[in-house]
């Protein structure tokens, strides 16, 4: 056992352990999760264009050289009349209310996965959103008002699904699988958006339910449905999983960095805001994050309005891009899944490559947007490539937090979140000023730009000071020298390899007038226990 309490296992000679396991049962729900969420999410981004209707500049100005014309083939009735009359700034304050509520909840997710377990807040962060969208059309018929304040609720609910993820990972997942894994866990936040324009822009244009009412029942019914299984088949650490194998188990706990703690520690504050790796990670998460909801919620304005696509062919074309994202996650999580395993990258590297491939890309891609014009063709390929290249971010600095500090993986996460969720509305509203009553080449210009400036600044400052490094101040404080290098503690047989058993702490000491079974002083959970117990006294020198 080392200092703190940390348990030490001998057990490199047991190898990988290969095969579906527990731990990937997990990570599939995670992923069905995210995607839902960001169904739920995302929605309103394309269902807001047939709630409010097409919005294009006078026909006198169709021959200005910074408006697009508005094709030919192109008649009055593809354009959508719709049931409110909300101008850009009322849809960006709408676009970014989610945000108001998704903020204020990050860093309380990250210490309530800590404290009550990443299962239950993860799971309620993903049903509750989703039962309050069922009344999205409801309150939007209201009043404006009060749908801003469902917008809020359902944000405040998934404010604490990355902080939860982000804890659970760090406790199933070794750190030389995570650049892989996470690429494909998270990997559901294109694959949910693509669902929700692709999908929503279809409902939206049919009578089912409605029309654009009908986004938020389908979606919101799917995600209360992913509780069931979620509820049922996950656990919060792989230590009380019922089903796990001896071999999983001991495979996860051998290579992890993450430290599982009878009672929850206090959060290191000062250390944590005095730790550039720290500040590192979150200034680039505040750019990125800046980048990814202008994208995110602004993109289906942007084909409708200066490339003059249809309410269908909106919702698929502003999905096509999450799709180049969803296959570049997956691709580039296996191509360093492969360098990894034969030893030719290491994590750090990983981190970085990742996340400077992936962003510089993305940057270049919106300058060239600021040049792109009319041609709706050139332009989707442009910004298949700006959205595309940063699913390489699912295996940099997006999980950077789960490297430096495993043990308060969730509480950094909701900091980081924290911080970077209010471009969740700063960017609907900057972008909105923008282009209020001005749907312009040159005011869209500007928000390329804007954009582009900001990820490639946050981009070099993390390629010059990040880490994969787990940090000193992640680990439990040593115990007081002069306290007895001696305890007693009550054990439990998790495997039985050639007549060894090793062992895993239980949650409690042994009485002090309870018989040590074996008195044996170990420096490796690899005893051989006297009585054929399952659960037994022993010493330990810490």
């Amino acid at each position: 056992m080392r200092g703190g309490g940390e348990w030490v296992y001998n057990l490199d000679h047991l190898g990988d352990v290969n095969g579906w396991g527990t731990r990937h049962t997990l990570g599939l729900l995670v992923f069905l999760g995210l995607v839902l969420a960001y169904m739920i999410r995302t929605n309103l981004s394309i269902a807001i264009v047939a709630m409010v209707g097409t919005r294009t500049e006078a026909n006198n100005t169709r021959n200005l050289s910074d408006v697009c014309p508005v094709p030919n083939s192109v008649d009055d009735d593809n354009y959508v009349e719709g049931d409110f009359d909300w101008d850009e700034k009322t849809q960006g304050l709408i676009l970014g209310a989610f945000f108001w509520g998704y903020t204020a909840t990050n860093f309380v997710g990250g210490r309530a996965a800590e404290y009550l377990g990443g299962r239950l807040v993860l799971g309620l962060g993903v049903v509750v959103p989703s039962a309050l969208s069922l009344f999205s059309a409801l309150c939007a018929s209201v009043s404006k008002e009060l749908f801003i304040v469902l917008r809020v609720l359902q944000g405040m609910a998934q404010g604490v699904i990355f902080p939860a993820s982000s804890y659970m990972l760090a406790a199933w997942v070794p750190p030389h699988e995570r650049g892989s894994y996470s690429a494909i866990v998270y990997s559901g936040i294109p694959l949910g958006i693509m669902l929700a324009m692709s999908m929503g822009g279809w409902l939206c244009n049919t009578e089912f339910l409605g029309g654009w009412p009908s986004v938020f029942y389908v979606f919101g019914g799917l995600g209360v449905v992913w509780g069931l299984p979620w509820f049922l088949m996950t656990h919060d650490l792989p230590e009380q999983h019922p089903s796990i194998t001896s071999a999983e188990l001991t495979y996860i706990i051998t290579h992890r960095t993450y430290v599982s703690q009878r009672k929850t520690m206090p959060l290191p504050v000062r250390e944590i805001f005095t730790s550039l790796p720290f500040w590192t990670v979150m200034v680039m998460s505040f750019g990125n994050c800046f980048v990814f909801y202008t994208l995110l919620t602004e993109l289906p304005t942007y084909f409708s309005n200066i490339q003059h696509f249809d309410l269908t062919n909106n919702g698929v074309n502003s999905a096509v891009p999450y799709v180049v994202q969803l296959l570049t996650s997956v691709g580039w999580g296996a191509v360093i899944s492969v360098l990894s395993t034969r030893n030719l990258i290491t994590v750090g590297v990983v981190r970085k490559l990742s996340t400077g491939i992936g962003t510089y890309v993305s940057g270049a891609a919106l300058v060239v947007m600021m040049w792109v014009k009319c041609n709706s063709g050139v332009a989707m390929a442009v910004m298949c490539v700006a959205v595309g290249a940063l699913g390489m971010m699912n295996s940099g600095s997006l999980i950077s937090e789960q490297d430096i500090a495993p043990n308060f993986a969730g509480s950094l996460k909701g900091i980081i979140n924290t911080i970077g969720s209010p471009t969740g509305i700063l960017a609907p509203a900057i972008t909105g000023a923008i282009i209020n009553d001005n749907q312009t080449l040159s005011a869209w210009r500007a928000v390329f730009g804007l954009s582009a400036g900001l990820s490639f600044i946050c981009s070099t400052m993390f390629i010059l000071f990040g880490t994969d490094k787990v940090q000193p101040w992640n680990s439990p404080k040593p115990m007081n020298e002069k306290v007895s290098q001696m305890m007693k503690f009550k054990a439990k047989v998790i495997l039985d390899v050639e007549d060894k058993y090793y062992v895993a702490l239980e949650e409690e000491t042994c009485r002090s007038d309870e018989k040590v079974t074996s008195s044996r002083k170990v420096l490796y959970a690899d005893m051989s226990v006297l009585s054929g117990s399952s659960t037994f006294c022993g010493e330990v020198r810490l």
